[in-house]
């Protein structure tokens, strides 16, 4: 009866989350409910104990990053910089080869450090247009997208800044360049079956004779290209933000960053106070590293394109601080949700359950992938499996010698693949954007994001081979 109480509020929360309903109202609802049917006199105690701080502890480790990315996306918009590289890199790849142009531009921008939701909004026109003039089916636009945002550069790359690439940091003491070549070999290994996919649709299409369709909706205007930032100016601030978070939280073989040779393991925070705070700083270094580079991306957009960007900050800025609102509160609501579903009893037989699979790394990528396909969110999903069973993973890898770089790099994959669930929040967000439908283009989102499930065991299968990250 435990594992079923369990075992349904993570149904119930995939549910309300499948139909559209808020995360924010009902995760709560649902770890209470569970918490209800385990012990009704339980319920006031667990929500202010364990729910509350494990969501709010959620927001005070990563809502900064959620902002200060979602602003620095912003302004790359408001500043003309994102049109400016989307159009380089569209000039330099070719319009003939217009779907690797496109995957190519979504992957610059991401890994940049702008948020995926400003990436589907930046590339979309510059898609449709390269699509109709190649009379490629318009329906394969957002599985492009997808291939280029959502897959390869969210999680797998290392030193990518997303926040599906920094919460294993946290767990695992790392640095967000977790397992270099493990990352690579899996976004190549994305990439190059990604790229395959979207062609042999294309050729599929073409020998059907489907061409890029009318009547479709939402169709952009035609892009002007006139006027545009000079794309050296452009590219700086995605550079900065890049090379910064190196220097910041340090290289993954043992180079120390300037957060480590500044504070050290720990600071004690003093100021005016009569005692002395300590802050651990090895486990939230990847995290001050990602936010001090992506606040020095903002500034240096502003010194860039100051007249620009001033004009229209102040709306844009609103428009940014409520997607990191409603982003981050999605994700810490989860947190605290997975943070009482750890807690009760019917959590040991599902933990049990996977502590039956052997191999640690393959039990955390089961884990991470399942929870992110059942709440449909890479961040969210992969919250809820370290908040429940990072202290598992850590003993069952160091039990065997494999390192924790591994482990973040698994994590950090496996979160992104089961996740683009039709209920997902981004997959909506990017059919709405193009007009098209789950029926006409979803499939395609589904099959070049499911490759990073397939590249989480590919990496795991070379490590396990080489003894290479």
């Amino acid at each position: 009866m435990d594992f079923l109480i369990a075992l349904a509020a993570l149904c119930f929360l995939m549910f309300v989350a499948y139909r559209g309903f808020s995360v924010i109202l009902f995760a709560p609802i649902a770890a209470m409910g569970a918490v209800f049917l385990t012990d009704p006199h339980a319920v006031p105690a667990a929500f202010t104990n364990l729910f509350m701080v494990k969501m709010v502890g959620f927001a005070q480790l990563y809502f900064p990053v959620f902002l200060l990315g979602a602003v620095f996306g912003k302004v790359i918009e408001l500043s003309g910089f994102a049109k400016s590289i989307v159009a380089t890199i569209i000039r330099v790849v070719g319009k003939e080869q217009a779907m690797l142009a496109i995957v190519l531009v979504c992957a610059v921008l991401t890994y940049g450090g702008v948020s995926l939701f400003v990436v589907v909004f930046a590339a979309y026109p510059f898609a449709a247009e390269l699509f109709r003039a190649g009379d490629i089916p318009k329906r394969l636009i957002p599985g492009t997208i997808a291939l280029g945002a959502f897959s390869f550069t969210m999680d797998a790359l290392p030193f990518t800044p997303q926040i599906q690439n920094i919460i294993p940091t946290t767990y695992f003491k790392t640095t967000t360049g977790a397992a270099p070549i493990l990352g690579v070999i899996g976004a190549i290994f994305i990439l190059v079956c990604g790229m395959s996919y979207l062609e042999w649709q294309k050729r599929r299409a073409r020998a059907n004779g489907e061409g890029y369709g009318e009547g479709h909706i939402n169709e952009p205007a035609p892009v002007d290209t006139t006027h545009l930032p000079s794309p050296w100016i452009a590219f700086l601030p995605l550079i900065v933000v890049f090379v910064l978070n190196i220097i910041l939280g340090g290289f993954p073989p043992g180079i120390p960053g300037l957060i480590d040779w500044a504070y050290g393991a720990s600071y004690d925070l003093k100021l005016a106070m009569d005692h002395a705070i300590p802050t651990p700083v090895q486990p939230i270094r990847a995290v001050w590293a990602v936010e001090g580079a992506l606040l020095t991306g903002i500034i240096l957009v502003f010194l860039l394109a100051f007249r620009t960007v001033s004009k229209t900050f102040a709306e844009g800025s609103k428009a940014a601080v409520a997607g990191a609102l409603l982003a981050a509160m999605n994700t810490a609501t989860e947190y605290g949700f997975g943070g009482v579903i750890a807690s009760l009893p019917g959590f040991l037989a599902i933990r049990d359950a996977l502590g039956a699979i052997p191999n640690p790394l393959v039990r955390e990528a089961v884990t991470v992938t399942s929870l992110a396909g059942i709440t449909g969110s890479a961040s969210g999903g992969m919250s809820i499996a370290l908040a429940a069973m990072s202290k598992d993973f850590i003993e069952a890898a160091n039990a065997v010698g494999i390192p924790m770089q591994v482990l973040h790099r698994v994590a950090a994959m496996a979160s992104g693949g089961m996740d683009t669930l039709p209920h997902n929040g981004a997959v909506i967000t990017l059919l709405a954007v193009t007009g098209l439908t789950h029926r006409e283009s979803y499939k395609d989102i589904f099959a070049v994001t499911i490759l990073k499930t397939a590249a989480v065991f590919v990496i795991i299968g070379v490590y396990e081979f080489s003894g290479l990250y």
